[in-house]
């Protein structure tokens, strides 16, 4: 009997533990409160860039800045961007800015490949890598990498076409820029490609002014020689030569550009339209190029210390792979 008692208050006991213990997760929200650990914050890391334009106004650079950033921020990183408007001691001053906001690294297309010379220099006393970007700068020491576009073999291109086409020759004027070295570069490949092929060559320098080609050029079409193509050193030159043939009612006139813009392929598509072929280069793999390679600097990477990016031709028949509505 005594034993059996003993058992029933164990049991007793047990059970009132049990339930005492089940009770613990339930009843309000306040009896149970859940106490929810914060958040901690993700460190983003990264690096923050310098990014130093010529002009912005060229479409080119725009679509530059825009490949280069859009690579830095999927890399985590920010960039810092500085449009100089064409003036060299507008683009040394920014230069001296983004060394004091702290910049790791700087993306540089120079307004002037000399003139750029004293920030290089204040660059390098600051410890700061240069990645030049399409232009080349006259103090290549100065930088770490170079990134550009085979500015030779896009002239070049063009000039062949030319030939396929005038196999006997003609008259032509180039449209240029002296000063450029890049549309030198464009230019030099071009004239050795229709080196000794029977062209007479008349000249127009756009100088800094490229609102001056319409005139020279309905100067140069108001004489007694006919025209029958027209090279010109970038996309906006040809822009302006469109501009006039259109206004002098000329669309017989085989007109030739580097670059690759959506208003030059958009002229490209029209079949009536005298724009005939582009020495195209690619702003978006130069800038994914750049990225990449700024990283590696950084980071202590491998990188190609000169890279030059293949430029192609695109005509009437392929300019629709390519697309109007953006760059290559």
């Amino acid at each position: 009997m005594r034993k059996k008692t003993i058992l029933l208050v164990l049991a007793t006991l047990f059970s009132v533990l049990f339930i005492s213990g089940c009770k613990q997760n339930v009843g309000t929200p306040e009896d149970n409160a859940v106490v929810e650990e914060p958040e901690q914050e993700e460190e983003t890391g990264g690096h923050v860039y310098g990014f130093s334009c010529s002009d912005m106004a060229d479409p080119f650079y725009e679509a530059l800045k825009e490949s280069v950033g859009t690579t830095v921020e999927e890399e985590k990183s920010r960039m810092l961007v500085r449009d100089a408007g064409g003036d060299a001691d507008v683009q040394i001053d920014q230069i001296k800015e983004l060394i004091n906001e702290g910049v790791e690294a700087v993306f540089l297309c120079p307004v002037d490949s000399d003139a750029i010379t004293p920030a290089l220099q204040a660059l390098d006393e600051a410890d700061i890598p240069v990645v030049n970007l399409d232009v080349r700068v006259q103090e290549t020491s100065l930088t770490e990498a170079f990134v550009g576009s085979d500015d030779y073999n896009a002239g070049r291109l063009c000039g062949e076409d030319l030939i396929s086409r005038k196999p006997d020759g003609g008259s032509l004027v180039i449209v240029e820029h002296p000063d450029s070295a890049a549309v030198n570069e464009r230019i030099t490949g071009f004239e050795e490609a229709i080196a000794d092929q029977g062209f007479e060559v008349e000249r127009i320098d756009s100088g800094d002014a490229y609102s001056t080609i319409p005139d020279q050029l309905s100067a140069i079409l108001s004489g007694e020689t006919q025209i029958d193509a027209i090279m010109c050193g970038d996309d906006q030159m040809a822009e302006q030569v469109l501009s006039a043939l259109k206004e002098e009612s000329k669309n017989n006139i085989l007109v030739y550009s580097v670059g690759g813009s959506p208003a030059i392929k958009s002229a490209l598509a029209e079949v009536a339209d005298p724009m005939t072929g582009i020495g195209a280069k690619s702003p978006i793999n130069i800038g994914k190029i750049a990225a990449k390679t700024a990283a590696a600097i950084l980071e202590n990477g491998v990188y190609e210390p000169e890279t030059y990016v293949e430029t192609f031709f695109i005509n009437k028949d392929n300019v629709d792979m390519y697309g109007t509505d953006g760059w290559q």
